[in-house]
């Protein structure tokens, strides 16, 4: 039999070829946060050709605790570049350097969790102009990958086996990055220097595919950062993973995780997290706290059902280490 096993190969920081499923999605999403300036977001673009549009999504959490936000699916031909809506990511070197850019208007949210019901709060808040331009640099290896298969020296990938309807992506990859440059929010504008987590998937996608998911991601300083995330599927199983990545040292892969969470609220949103995770190799335990500092739910509907997915900045706590980063939790509803 074929070797099989999951490989990461420097293409996988570039566009994939479209393999036809109707449901077909390339995505590449970014986040940030400037400890300094207590300002940060993410943005996310995911093409699906076959479908015609992309969904484009930004996302920038305020000093002033405002949370600007904007979802759009603007029409795409083709699956040549993430470049759509006003929201563009080049790769200048594969794992080294991107650069991400929006110029485009944002909905300013005093209330981010009035986001529960796009439609009323993109009615009845104010707009303002938004960019950003940044330069995004790896600061650890890449992540993750695609099952694949040996061909002799090369590793190519198997034809996509099972209901396209029913999977969340062939292959994807993360990375812990830097970005630096200029956010202008309105009339204020901030030198951003801050850390963050990019991810790249590829291969069929819907929203409702799994049952739930929790992906917590996590910036500590240039040297020290990670993800844990724990999917359950509509059968019942669980998959756990993530990684803890350490200047000078392998990266560590993250065996079993376990999450605690206190929700808050009417919505029943994260607010307090507690992540346990096991490395290979690594004999004790990891134990990291977190305290969402600003929370938006978002909301994705297709045949019915209504997916919710809601982003917590969060402020994580690692013994004396203090960090940042994005806790999202997918969820799903009946209509």
């Amino acid at each position: 039999m074929a070797e099989l096993k999951v490989v990461l190969l420097d293409q996988d920081d570039l566009m994939h070829p479209n393999t036809g499923e109707s449901n077909y999605n390339e995505s590449a999403y970014y986040n940030f946060y400037d400890r300094k300036q207590r300002a940060g977001g993410f943005a996310r673009l995911g093409n699906r050709p076959n479908e015609g549009y992309a969904e484009m999504t930004v996302c920038l959490y305020i000093p002033d605790a405002t949370v600007g936000f904007m979802f759009q699916r603007p029409e795409i031909k083709n699956n040549d570049a993430h470049d759509a809506g006003g929201l563009k990511f080049e790769v200048v070197k594969p794992f080294q350097h991107h650069r991400i850019s929006y110029h485009g208007k944002m909905c300013m949210l005093k209330n981010p969790l009035e986001m529960a019901d796009p439609a009323k709060a993109f009615k009845s808040n104010p707009y303002a102009r938004a960019s950003f331009e940044f330069d995004y640099y790896g600061t650890a290896p890449g992540w993750g990958g695609e099952l694949r298969e040996k061909s002799g020296e090369n590793w190519i990938s198997p034809k996509i086996e099972g209901d396209p309807s029913q999977q969340f992506a062939k292959g994807h990859l993360e990375q812990l990055g830097h970005a630096v440059g200029t956010l202008k929010v309105g009339d204020a504008e901030y030198k951003f220097d801050g850390l963050g987590l990019r991810d790249h998937s590829w291969g069929p996608r819907y929203w409702q595919a799994p049952k739930y998911y929790r992906w917590l991601t996590m910036n500590f300083d240039e040297g020290l950062g990670g993800m844990a995330t724990i999917t359950v599927n509509r059968d019942g199983s669980e998959h756990p993973g993530g990684f803890i990545a350490r200047k000078g040292e392998p990266t560590a892969n993250v065996r079993k995780v376990k999450i605690d969470t206190e929700f808050t609220g009417e919505q029943r949103l994260h607010d307090r997290i507690k992540v346990t995770c096991w490395t290979d190799g690594g004999a004790d335990p990891i134990e990291i706290t977190g305290k969402v500092i600003s929370m938006i739910p978002l909301r994705n509907r297709r045949a019915g059902a209504i997916t919710r997915i809601a982003e917590g900045m969060t402020e994580w706590r690692w013994g004396d280490k203090v960090g940042y980063g994005l806790a999202e939790y997918l969820d799903q509803f009946d209509e």
